[in-house]
């Protein structure tokens, strides 16, 4: 059995930067698609499903830019489009999480069924049954989650 000894005796003191969590990241990134305003997010992680997420949010019209220290700025006030195409989706199973947003906001969206996992089967149902809860309406047609929202 492998142990770690700690010696004391002496004060630990310093600094250690801590990065950004890419799941708690890539939620507040689609969440912003719900809002006009520009809203920054700070202590973002330099990951490629960042980078991912990010492009997909301006393939949808939202404006991604670079914010000082490690942040991002997003500005989501004019929607150009409410389908998150195979293309973008397969590159990361996140992209399920514009799904909501754009239903919230356009009450129609359009998104890819994602790709396989390297960890294993994880389904999208979760999402599917709470909008539908909600109220929306639910299809998955040739690979695609189409959902409708009763308008209020």
């Amino acid at each position: 059995m492998q142990a770690i000894r700690i010696r004391g005796g002496r004060q630990l003191e310093g600094r250690i930067a801590i990065s950004g969590a890419k799941n708690a990241a890539l939620p507040l990134m689609a969440a912003t698609l719900l809002s006009e305003q520009t809203l920054e997010l700070h202590n973002i992680p330099d990951l490629a499903d960042i980078k991912t997420m990010a492009t997909l949010l301006s393939q949808h019209g939202a404006i991604v830019q670079q914010a000082t220290g490690g942040g991002l700025a997003l500005t989501a006030s004019t929607m150009t489009s409410t389908t998150a195409p195979y293309d973008l989706v397969r590159k990361m199973r996140a992209s399920i999480l514009v799904l909501g947003p754009l239903l919230a906001r356009c009450r129609q969206a359009k998104v890819s069924l994602p790709g396989g996992c390297a960890i294993g089967t994880r389904p999208v149902d979760l999402h599917l049954n709470g909008l539908t809860q909600l109220g929306a309406k639910i299809e998955l047609t040739n690979g695609y989650i189409e959902a409708e929202a009763p308008k209020v």
